[in-house]
Formats: structure tokens, sequence, C-alpha cells
């Protein structure tokens, strides 16, 4: 039998089962029309945009809180471009600005007085909140479309997904419960319901030469008008790598990886560093004290006392300026740290080079076991508390920087069950899929465009910093910065997210979903998340109503459902 014959006949045998999956009702409990693993924000609104349309949903949650990062840290939302934001997504946002158009959501402060990056009070939407604020907005989307929502279970990753042929017929979690489905949508940051669904994936860094792109694999420089020149991340000022500085053969202090630039553009397993966006204060009755952490150790954190009292600057930043805070950021005050949400509390993210990215720390997360990502989770913990502390209280770290920071402590009314710290570790990059459409640099950047188009995508190609290496001078520099900008908002199709017909013909993956390294520095963003679970969830209901696998349900109907929504499909459209 000839190849696409074979194709034919599997696929042919994949709707045929989909077909004859049970029809159940109500009270029998036997199964869901759409069945969601991942309690992201992207997963909400698939469950909420499916159970809008009738569709008997589960939304199955790992852990205990939904909304993934953007109610576990990430209040200061990176946007891009405004005009790109529709659907289900612009819908949450106008709920954070209501929320805070009550004067009694503010408890430390008034509204008039609150000013933030991206913050315009004469907007429909409100893109700055406290990560409560943000979880109660998920909790009220899946109670009002009365989705089944069920947490603290987490798919075996050794027998969980059960298929015949191309078709799932249902997942097993490690708790032995079971969840038959007639569609399935992956909306995990890992993926792990699509790997072992038998679905292609990528992990990585590709080659420049593998989709046509030019700011993928490794990147110890930014390229400009045809120009290397030093990332806006790296090291500003010289730095030994060395325990004894000048001496190679004492070894490497703790941050830094063997090795030195490598060459631009070469592919590689290595993934982008990862973080807690904390949630931190300088009200003091609303302020937990930071504390020494049990494991604490101040030789991890030579490389920060190394570069904080470093007054040689580098041949590429002659003119220097000023060192960031590597909590607080560029305001030395004390006042404020960068990005400030409301009632005085903060969305604390990394700050390059040397801040609460753990680099390398990442690496074997994508494809580890629970396990090997408990251990790194931990990992990751126990370097931000330890930095902290660090920055608080190390007679090395410079008065300046030391002093703002007995300003500042945890948000004692945020995380309550966590011990006030975030319940979501900041997953920039996993698996991703690959399907028949691959998002790229040239579809970010305008060359290409697609097909069947369901969400918009408008932030910058963004990667954070993959390693640090040492250079030819012997000094400290770091890798894998992207801060590629989009002219404009751009389409993302609909190819993106749904598996290759052979490999499985009733899953949707809206955040894990097909694309390369750098296109995936764009769309990672919440609100893109958001945007492609609520298509992936009007396409799962879809898919169920007409009995058809979900890569061939009518794409003009789909379309019509999303405009319908609101959904953004088109520059200066929504």
């Amino acid at each position: 039998m000839k190849p696409h014959a074979v194709h034919r006949l599997v696929v042919a045998l994949g709707l045929l089962i989909l077909g004859s999956l049970p029809v159940v009702s109500g009270a029998e409990a036997l199964g869901h029309d759409v069945v969601v693993y991942g309690g992201t924000s992207g997963g909400v609104m698939a469950a909420v945009a499916a159970a809008r349309m009738g569709q008997r949903v589960v939304l199955i949650e790992p852990g205990r809180h939904l909304g993934g990062l953007t109610s576990g840290g990430l209040g200061a939302t990176d946007i891009g471009k405004k005009e790109s934001i529709g659907g289900l997504a612009r819908e949450f946002y106008r709920r954070v600005k209501r929320h805070y158009a009550d004067p009694s959501a503010w408890t430390y402060g008034r509204p008039e007085e609150f000013r933030s990056h991206q913050h315009d009070p004469k907007e429909d939407m409100m893109f700055y909140f406290e990560p409560h604020v943000a979880e109660g907005i998920f909790d009220d989307l899946v109670r009002e479309a009365k989705v089944e929502v069920v947490r603290g279970e987490r798919l075996d990753l050794k027998a969980g997904v059960v298929k015949r042929e191309v078709v799932i017929a249902e997942i097993v979690m490690e708790s032995g419960r079971r969840f038959p489905g007639r569609i399935f949508i992956d909306a995990t940051y890992e993926g792990d319901l699509m790997a072992k669904a038998g679905v292609r994936y990528l992990t990585g860094r590709e080659d420049n030469t593998a989709f046509g792109e030019t700011h993928n694999g490794n990147q110890p420089y930014l390229l400009r008008r045809g120009k290397s020149v030093p990332s806006a991340h790296d090291f500003r000022r010289a730095v030994d790598p060395y325990v004894r500085p000048g001496d190679p053969a004492s070894g490497l202090i703790a941050g830094v990886q063997p090795g030195g630039a490598g060459v631009q553009g070469r592919g590689d397993k290595r993934v982008q560093a990862y973080c807690y966006r904390l949630c931190l204060t300088n009200v003091p009755e609303n302020r937990v004290p930071f504390s020494r952490p049990a494991d604490y150790d101040p030789a991890n954190y030579e490389l920060v006392a190394r570069y904080l009292n470093s007054e040689r600057m580098l041949p590429e930043f002659p003119n220097g300026g000023e060192i960031e805070h590597p909590v607080l950021g560029n305001n030395l005050t004390g006042a404020v740290p960068v990005v400030m949400m409301p009632n005085r509390k903060s969305d604390s993210n990394n700050k390059d080079p040397v801040g609460f990215n753990l680099v390398a720390g990442s690496y074997d997360y994508p494809e580890g076991d629970y396990a090997t990502r408990d251990r790194i989770i931990r990992a990751h913990v126990s370097w931000q508390q330890g930095l902290i502390w660090f920055i608080a209280t190390d007679p090395r770290v410079p008065e300046k920087f030391r002093a703002p920071m007995r300003e500042w402590g945890y948000a004692k009314d945020e995380f309550r069950d966590t011990g006030h710290w975030p319940h979501q570790l900041y997953i920039r990059e996993a698996r991703r899929m690959l399907g028949t459409l691959v998002m790229t640099q040239r579809h970010c950047d305008g060359t290409l465009t697609v097909p069947d188009p369901i969400g918009m995508g408008g932030y910058a190609m963004d990667s954070h910093n993959v390693r640090r290496y040492i250079d030819e001078n012997g000094h400290v520099r770091t890798e894998g910065t992207i801060g590629l900008g989009v002219r404009q908002a751009y389409p993302i199709g609909y190819d993106t997210i749904t598996p290759r017909r052979e490999h499985c013909t009733n899953l949707l993956v809206p955040v894990c979903l097909s694309a390369t390294h750098v296109a995936y520095g764009s769309i990672r963003m919440e609100p893109v998340f958001m945007m492609l679970g609520h298509s992936a969830g009007v396409a799962a209901a879809q898919a169920a109503e007409q009995r058809v696998a979900v890569q061939e349900i009518d794409r003009a109907r789909l379309r019509a459902r999303l405009e319908q929504d609101g959904q953004a499909l088109a520059r200066g459209a929504r």
C-alpha cells in the first residue's frame, strides 16, 4: 500500500474511533466532551470557551490554584501590541479593570495615585493586578461557566494516556483516577499530555539553518543591522570567573558555565532561564520580613558580589551606567521597585545579568520526571530566597544595594497557603509541538503569514539568558538573550495547535504549540495563551459536536464563532 493511502486509512480509523466514543449524560459520569489538562490561564479559557458552547467540560489542574503564572506573580502583563488582545483575554482584563474601579479594592492607597508602565486609566482594560485578584477572576469564570474543576491530580507519566490508534480514549492520573473524553486539550506549560500521546515536539534551540532564521540557536551577541553587538542583558563590568581570580586551575565560581562564546546560531538542547515572579511590598503592616533560608550558602553568590563591586568597564560598554539592583531593579532609593502593582505591591522579575534567574538551571526540566522537576523547583526557590538574603545582609554587598532591602518584604495577603511564595515557577519554555505549521521568526516579523488565524501575537521575540561563558579575555559574559522587536501584531494559525494527523486526531495544544524557540519567545505571553486557549476551546467544542478530528473541523465556522466572541484575528479587527 502506498504511503498516502496508509495515511488516509489511519485518519479514517481515527475518525471512526472518535465517533464511537461513548456519549454520556450528567449523572452517568462516563466521560466528558472536552477534557482540559492544565489550569494555566490558557487552560481556564479553553475550558470556559468550550463550556459556554454547551459542552460537558472538566478542567484538571495538577496543583491547587488556577491561572498559572497570571495568578502566580506575573501581575505586570507583557502586552506587546494592545490591539492584538481579544476574546476571553480581553474579558479577563476588563474584569480586572472593574475590580479596581471599586474603591474598596484599594486597601493601601487610592486608585488615582497608582502609576505604572502600560497602565492607562482611560482604557477599558487594566493590565496590572495583584495575584489573588487574578485567581479570583479565574475562579469566577469557571464557576459561571459550570466547568467541573478537579485539583491536585497529575498525569501518570508512565501509563497516563490510553490511545486507540490515533485517538486518545482517556487519560489516567497518578492516583488512578481516569478521565475519558472526546476531545483533549493539553494546556500545561510542560506539554506532558502531548508528549505521552506520541506527538512529536521540539526542545531547546534550533539551528538557524533549520527554519531559515537569524536569531535562533546560540546567541552570544545580538545582531543589529547585520552587526554583532553586546546583549543589553550582558555584564557591563569585568568579572573574573575563577575561584582564585586569574587562576583557571582553581575552578569556576558558582553560576558560571565552562566554555567560550561558541558558534553564533548553532542549535543545542539548552533552555532559557526560569525564575519566580515575586510579589513584594513596602507597606509595613502587610510586610513579611525576609528570613535566612535553612540551606543558605553565601558562596553561591560570589558572582553577584564581584559584579556589584566591579568598577572596571568592559570595552563594549565604555560609558558604563548604573548597575541595576538585583532584586529591586534600577531604583536604589527603596521607594519603589521597577514595576508596581496596585496596593503598593510589586511584580519582581529577573534583573540581568545577575538576578532571580537561575541561569543554566532549567535544562533538564522539559523532559524531566516529577522528581527531577521537583528538584529543579527547589533549586530555584533556594537560589532566589538566598539571593534576597545575601543582598539584604552580606557585608560584601554595597550599602546602596543593601539599604533598600530593609524597606521590603513578602506580601502578607498573597500566597497564604504557600508561605507567601508564588505557587507557579515561571517556565518560560519547555516542550514545543512540531506540527504541520511551525511558527517561525519570519511569521513574527511579518515576512510570512498563516492560514486560519485563531489569535494574534504582538510581543518582541524574547529569550532570557541561557548560559554564562568565559570570553577570550577571561571575563564572565551572558549568552542566549533575544530582544527582537516586531513591527506589528501578527496572526497565529490554527494548525499550530493541532498535532499531525498521523500522531493524534483529538488533541489540541494551545500553550506548548508548534513554534521555533525564537518565535515562541514572542508567543509565550500570558494574554496570547488566553487567546489561544479560548480558540482551542471553541475548536474542541466544534470537533465534539461534529464528531470529527480536530484537524477536520469547519475552519470557516471556527472563524465565525471566534469573531462572534470578539477574538482578534487580524490587525485592526476584533
